[in-house]
């Protein structure tokens, strides 16, 4: 394994966030075969057996392990943000938001305070740095289908300095040998696609719990041509290009086209309503360079699961920026990430603003 062409040295310690899974685990033993001081990190943020997990892996492996309690802190900045933009007509990443408040904010300041002088994650990604621009890089991981640098576009050249992906260069099927080899008894721990805060992964039953009396209330569904066609029970309740679940009969397969805030109104329409060729991004962060100038070409990907979309970037006023693709894409969501690239070079992100119709 080659962490970061050479850039860490071995008798350098190394702080790991570990979750008990299969990906931090082996990270952690792929640290410690390659010589170096490795402690393990637990952040206590939900319910669950996390913790427990992560600790017996640990011992697993014979290294320190370390709780960081950031239960508020988590509260603040992930569950509050992921209610209020369901509030506001949007649908949030959470996932985008705890690594960077949480995994690459307060765990690397937790890592500083341990003594180490680097943070390394199960995340499938790679970080080079490149001496001609003197910028620390970000790019997908070697295995496609587990690449997770949509989530990781707003990582800091700070934060990418001190940042280690031990998982970069493999693939989730070696991985998962390399665990059955050390005799990990994570070795066969199936992945979560669940939220970790919302059981059963049911959003819409955690958002009726928590935010009553917070301004859910019913209103109208919508035509596109604006006509009435029924009621619905509350915008946090609906994203863009949801189909099932509407509670609504209407002879043909409808679709949330948009969400109208401000007159409380659900747009329902056909398939064909929810491609748009064009976005408008806020809050962007660039990695391969300090801001956007002027327009580039890029792929862009709107959500983990979506295919990477050629598209131009145009630089607009207060720091957002406008992506225009070359194809209508599916659904394009509010609230949502937008991972600019270039190949497998991360060239920035942001999140989604607005829809331009």
């Amino acid at each position: 394994m080659v962490l970061r062409n050479g850039v860490i040295k071995k008798d350098k310690r190394v702080a790991i966030a570990m979750s008990g899974g299969v990906d931090s685990s082996v990270a952690a033993a792929l640290l410690l075969e390659e010589g170096y001081e490795v402690i393990g990190l637990t952040m206590d943020i939900c319910t669950g057996s996390a913790v427990a997990e992560a600790a017996k892996a640990a011992a697993n492996l014979g290294i320190r392990h370390e709780v960081v309690n950031l239960q508020g802190f988590f509260k603040e900045k992930v569950i509050d943000y992921f209610m209020s933009e369901y509030l506001r007509g949007r649908t949030p990443n959470p996932c985008a938001v705890c690594n960077r408040h949480l995994k690459f904010g307060a765990l690397l300041e937790k890592a500083s305070e341990l003594g180490a002088d680097m943070l390394a994650t199960g995340h499938y990604a790679r970080v080079k740095y490149d001496e001609v621009s003197g910028r620390y890089l970000l790019y997908r991981a070697q295995d496609k289908a587990k690449d997770q640098s949509y989530f990781l576009y707003t990582m800091t050249q700070a934060q990418l300095e001190r940042i280690v992906f031990p998982l970069g260069e493999y693939t989730k099927t070696q991985v998962r040998q390399k665990a059955a080899e050390l005799g990990l008894v994570s070795a066969d721990k199936p992945e979560s696609q669940e939220i970790c805060f919302i059981p059963d992964n049911d959003y819409k039953k955690f958002l009726a719990a928590h935010l009553s009396g917070q301004g859910i209330k019913p209103g109208l569904f919508l035509n596109t041509k604006g006509e009435a066609l029924g009621r619905h029970q509350g915008i946090p309740y609906y994203t863009v290009g949801q189909r099932k679940g509407l509670g609504i009969a209407l002879g043909y397969p409808a679709y949330v086209v948009a969400l109208d805030v401000e007159n409380n109104s659900v747009i329902l329409g056909y398939d064909k309503d929810i491609y748009k060729k064009a976005l408008v991004a806020e809050y962007n962060n660039f990695i391969a360079f300090a801001g956007l100038n002027a327009p580039l070409e890029v792929v862009a990907k709107i959500r983990y699961g979506a295919k990477p979309a050629l598209a131009v970037i145009t630089p607009e006023r207060a720091g957002r920026v406008r992506v225009d693709f070359d194809e209508p894409q599916r659904a394009i969501t509010p609230g949502q990430v937008v991972t600019y690239y270039q190949g497998d070079l991360v060239i920035g992100g942001g999140l989604i603003a607005a829809v331009c119709f």
